[in-house]
């Protein structure tokens, strides 16, 4: 198949690792290990840009993507957040390293798709709304307490 992304990476992102699989360069594949606190997503960050990489395709459950994503973008990287479902459903992976590899091949190719992002304004507005709800889920919770 045609190559559309050929500087393309595959993460795969758990609560406590996350697996890169950079391009393939002069045969080595080497797929990598790192961990979630922020020092270890800039290493990370700093590797796949002296690997070349200019698109990353990503797999997460849960709220685990969200401090890569900012990391990867503000270094100028398209970000790809691939929807865990769509990718679970499509044979032939067995171990997160084989998981990140095989992403980074489909993205390599064209065939992943990412999942709706809205602009930072959106998402900046979304969390307000969010803590306002939260606030006022509470204050029934917050009136018990002053008696």
């Amino acid at each position: 198949m045609e190559i559309i992304n050929p500087n393309a990476a595959g993460i795969d992102i758990g609560s406590e690792e996350i697996y890169v699989a950079p391009p393939e360069v002069a045969g080595r594949d080497a797929v990598r290990k790192y961990g979630t606190y922020t020092p270890d997503i800039r290493m990370m960050v700093k590797w796949l840009l002296e690997c070349g990489v200019t698109t990353v395709a990503m797999e997460s459950i849960g709220v685990y993507w969200i401090p890569v994503y900012y990391e990867l973008e503000s270094a100028g990287m398209k970000v790809c957040l691939v929807n865990a479902r769509y990718l679970k459903g499509l044979p032939g992976r067995k171990s997160d390293v084989q998981d990140c590899q095989w992403m980074r091949d489909m993205h390599r190719i064209g065939l992943t798709r990412a999942s709706f992002r809205p602009k930072e304004d959106i998402v900046a507005l979304r969390g307000y709304m969010w803590q306002r709800d939260n606030l006022i889920n509470q204050r029934a919770v917050q009136v018990n307490i002053m008696k």
